[in-house]
This record gives C-alpha cells, structure tokens and sequence, in this order.
C-alpha cells in the first residue's frame, strides 16, 4: 500500500496524516515513531469521499 502524506502537513515529517486509497481508504496518524507498524482505520471509498466533501 503506498500511504501519501497530507499537504497540510510539515516538509519536516512528525505531526501528520497518511492515505492509501485501494479496495477502500486507509488512514494513519504518524504523531508517533514506528508509525508504519501502528493501526490503520480504513474507510469504505464512498463515505470517504462524502466526508472529503463535507470537510472543504
């Protein structure tokens, strides 16, 4: 899976948000160190293109 880092986050990396789009959207918080090994909430496409939406 090939997780893309939020623009609104830091060139420097630390306090961001990761998504990988596929079956469905997985998301992950990379606050913390060995985030690649930390859970991931995954999301059915549809409703996360409604809160995308909702949210701009």
């Amino acid at each position: 899976m090939d997780f893309r880092k939020s623009s609104y986050s830091g060139g420097s990396g630390g306090d961001c948000v990761e998504v990988a789009a596929g079956s469905a959207v997985y998301v992950r918080d990379t606050k913390q160190d060995g985030y690649a090994d930390r859970s991931v909430v995954t999301f059915a496409s549809e409703a996360w293109a409604r809160f995308t939406f909702a949210i701009r």
